[in-house]
């Protein structure tokens, strides 16, 4: 298998190859959540690099996910004609293009939702740094599963040809496949992780009866703790993508942050491995972190992956995909200066959250 062979979903849509641009946080959008030219700008040069999948920040689903400012939205119909313009930007720079649908949970702060942030259970441990959620009510879980749908059905009308579902990082979908963040007692959490992950599927399954094939789904999953990612065992990880490829996934996204590593539980073992080995293979595996090179991404897929996702790499080297080709070719690195970032089509609001990075700008 070639990192650039064209990558063919199980639905029929294709890909030109199999380098994808990971959704990164970014601010670039407008204070509504429409699109913002930065962002736009930001894209389009990425797909003109020759990236095969491009996906957007996370876009929140609903006004009460909100996460930070200047967050791409997919949450009403006042978004739809800048993400169709985005759409078909970057369609003509020969990427497939999808958003990445998301919301926040707990980690959705009053100050920028305009609400009490609300999650699977009311913690304090698990969310240093956030304000005490409120436990989701029946209403909050039905409407959110109706708000995803409702977002998907706004990007395939846009233009989008797929969409990513985060279940990852700690943010809701993730904060109910949590243990320790999901403590209810009812259908929707507890000890059992088929009742833990039952937000996630029903969202998969309202989300693929909106946008039915060639309409590409997938999900983005923290298979074991890292970050703000917490109380997520490997094995039940495994399962949970299981049973998302049985609700309609096409590819499972695995956000590793170290993707060089072994996994945490078995450190014998690689986490592309285990999940290659428990899915079909007409489902796709993209996996992402701390990709750099095109040695990296050739060890991914020796490993039984289909597709990596590049962050920092992409930013770093928006042509990334061009430039790969030649297997010697060695990728900028940051540092990099503000003016360097601008260059690569970063506005100066992203390069502001750059600066979150340790040493990644220089100045």
């Amino acid at each position: 298998m070639s990192l650039f062979e064209p990558l063919v979903f199980r639905g029929g849509a294709v890909a030109p190859n199999r380098v994808f641009l990971a959704a990164m946080t970014n601010g670039q959008s407008l204070p509504d959540g429409r699109l913002g030219d930065d962002e736009l700008r930001w894209l389009a040069r990425r797909a003109d690099g020759g990236f095969g999948v491009i996906a957007t920040c996370a876009a929140h689903v609903a006004q009460d996910g909100k996460s930070w400012a200047g967050e791409l939205g997919v949450h009403d119909d006042g978004c739809v004609p800048g993400l169709a313009r985005l759409a078909e930007r970057v369609q003509e720079g020969g990427a497939l293009g999808m958003v990445q649908l998301f919301h926040g949970g707990v980690r959705a702060p009053s100050s920028i939702s305009g609400s009490q942030p609300w999650s699977a259970t009311s913690f304090v441990e698990d969310a240093p740094g956030f304000e005490v959620p409120r436990a989701a009510s029946a209403a909050d879980i039905a409407r959110v599963i109706d708000q995803f749908a409702a977002a998907a059905r706004r990007c395939a009308r846009a233009g989008w040809r797929g969409v990513e579902l985060h279940g990852a990082h700690g943010y809701l979908l993730c904060q109910f496949l949590s243990r320790t963040m999901n403590t209810r007692d009812d259908e929707w959490g507890g000890a059992a992780i088929e009742r833990r992950a039952r937000l996630i599927r029903e969202v998969m399954r309202a989300v693929r009866a909106a946008a039915p094939a060639p309409f590409v789904v997938g999900v983005r999953l923290s298979p074991e703790d890292f970050g703000q990612a917490k109380g997520l065992d490997l094995d039940e990880s495994v399962q949970v993508a299981r049973w998302l490829v049985e609700d309609g996934a096409d590819f499972i996204h695995l956000s590793l942050w170290r993707a060089h590593e072994m996994t945490k539980k078995d450190p014998q073992r690689h986490a592309v491995e285990i999940f290659r080995a428990a899915l079909p293979a007409s489902v796709k595996i993209a996996v992402a972190g701390a990709l750099w090179t095109r040695a990296d991404a050739d060890a991914m897929l020796a490993r039984g992956a289909d597709a990596i996702a590049l962050a920092r790499a992409a930013i770093a080297n928006p042509d990334w995909p061009r430039r790969a080709i030649d297997p010697s070719w060695e990728p900028r690195r940051p540092p990099l200066s503000a003016a360097e970032l601008m260059e690569r089509a970063l506005s100066p609001v992203f390069v502001g959250y750059m600066r979150r990075w340790k040493n990644f700008v220089s100045d």
